[in-house]
């Protein structure tokens, strides 16, 4: 609706709607993080599902933004059957910071909304540090081999607070989400990394098999979701200002093989080698997929 406006001030007015838009809804989301405190079962309860359904709001606000600021073409397939009472484990290939607001926008109350793990320095993040903490977004810390070596006794810390965080979700349906490649997709990383895959950086298995060893016994199914911008990929300010002309996104839901549930990635070298095999199957798939979407949706001339 706004598209007549230079980019310019598109961006600019996104920007505006986009800061309001989380003040707003954390102004709402506050008052109740802070009386989900009382140790009342019932009452947190109650508030976790009152502060997702303040957080979808902010979401649905947020693609009221995206759509008065430009004219994005959303070819969307697979997520028809997605279920919002469900639980899942959805993974991503990545390459922008465009790409959890493509994500966001797309699922937004089709499927529980989607929690990230977070490294824990992102919780004094200001205002938004707040929000996920106060929707149980979990925080990690995660210790280097050099780390680790000097200090043997954190060995397996990670497992705990990945247990630990996913406790949380075992009352309401959730849809935990991990981004495989762990970084975005640059020329630059493709080629440090020497990656076999053409659109893809290599996949990193461990935090997956982390979840499903904590959560195995309801996360049966895998959403596994391929974006392909056929412009590029575009930039945050891209997205603000309304200059993404089309966005491809498939979804695919896949059953997580039973026998890789209740396993222990770490310490089971044939388990994390077999686990590893799954998912670079998966990966494989995806790069043919995002090859075939290069084609069909070239860029525009």
């Amino acid at each position: 609706m706004l598209y007549f406006l230079p980019a310019f001030l598109r961006g600019s007015l996104s920007l505006l709607l986009l800061i309001l838009n989380t003040l707003f809804w954390f102004s709402l989301l506050f008052p109740c993080a802070l009386i989900k405190l009382l140790p009342i079962p019932a009452l947190q309860a109650f508030l976790t599902r009152v502060m997702i359904r303040i957080a979808e709001s902010w979401i649905r606000c947020n693609s009221g933004w995206m759509r008065l600021a430009g004219r994005t073409q959303w070819d969307v397939q697979g997520h028809e059957q997605l279920d919002h009472d469900g639980w899942y484990l959805v993974s991503s290939n990545h390459q922008s910071w465009v790409d959890i607001l493509v994500l966001q926008h797309n699922l937004n109350r089709r499927m529980p909304m989607l929690k990230f793990f977070l490294k824990q320095e992102l919780i004094w993040v200001p205002v938004i540090g707040i929000c996920w903490w106060a929707l149980d977004f979990p925080f990690m810390k995660r210790y280097s081999k050099a780390y680790l070596a000097k200090h043997p006794e954190k060995a397996g810390q990670d497992l705990l607070a990945t247990q630990r965080a996913c406790e949380k979700f075992k009352t309401t349906p959730v849809a935990v989400f991990n981004f495989l490649e762990g970084t975005r997709l640059t020329p630059e990383k493709h080629a440090e990394q020497n990656s076999p895959y053409r659109h893809l950086l290599r996949p990193k298995s461990g935090g997956i098999a982390f979840v499903l060893d904590a959560m195995g016994e309801q996360l049966r199914s895998l959403v596994d979701i391929t974006i392909h911008y056929p412009d590029g990929s575009p930039t945050f300010w891209d997205l603000l200002s309304g200059r993404i002309r089309k966005v491809v996104m498939r979804c695919e839901t896949r059953p997580i093989p039973a026998e890789f549930l209740g396993k222990d990635y770490q310490n089971d070298a044939a388990f994390r080698a077999e686990f590893q095999a799954w998912v670079n199957g998966l990966w494989e798939e995806k790069d043919a997929l995002l090859a075939q979407l290069h084609r069909d949706y070239p860029p525009q001339t």
